[in-house]
């Protein structure tokens, strides 16, 4: 995995995700495999019926040249046509988004998990933060006793 979005477990609730390939330009690959890659500000959005990647940064290739490409450009998703209206059928709903969860990289391609998302609420966060710290007690006190 190269770079995972925390942010968006922690703010959203993810329904349901969908990997998808990245269409990249040749300096760009050899940024994400460096790890340079950040998709923490990002967002998916549908346009006429393709899905994009926007407000992802991937840093320029320290080695390039001058026909590096440019960090913060909207990159085309790609998806199956059958996902892709499945995907735009959920965002119609009230309150769902597409937020990209991981970059990795599979059989030296890069794919991107698209995830159909919820907004969560203060008290939904409080609620799975008190579940989280409960979890953590259990383990500490497992450890402590064996």
């Amino acid at each position: 995995m190269v770079t995972s979005n925390r942010r968006a477990f922690h703010e959203y609730e993810i329904l349901e995700s969908v990997e998808a390939g990245i269409v990249l330009t040749g300096t760009e690959i050899k940024s994400i495999r460096d790890g340079r890659a950040t998709i923490a500000e990002a967002y998916a959005r549908i346009d006429n019926g393709e899905l994009w990647l926007i407000g992802s940064n991937v840093a320029p290739y320290t080695h390039g040249n001058r026909s590096n490409h440019e960090p913060d450009r909207p990159r085309k998703l790609l998806v199956h046509r059958r996902e892709l209206e499945r995907l735009r059928s959920a965002v119609e709903q009230k309150g769902l988004t597409l937020v990209p969860l991981r970059l990795h990289l599979k059989q030296g391609r890069a794919k991107l998990d698209v995830g159909v998302a919820r907004g969560k609420r203060l008290y939904d966060k409080r609620i799975a933060e008190a579940d989280r710290q409960s979890r953590r007690d259990v383990d500490r006190a497992l450890r402590e006793r064996g």
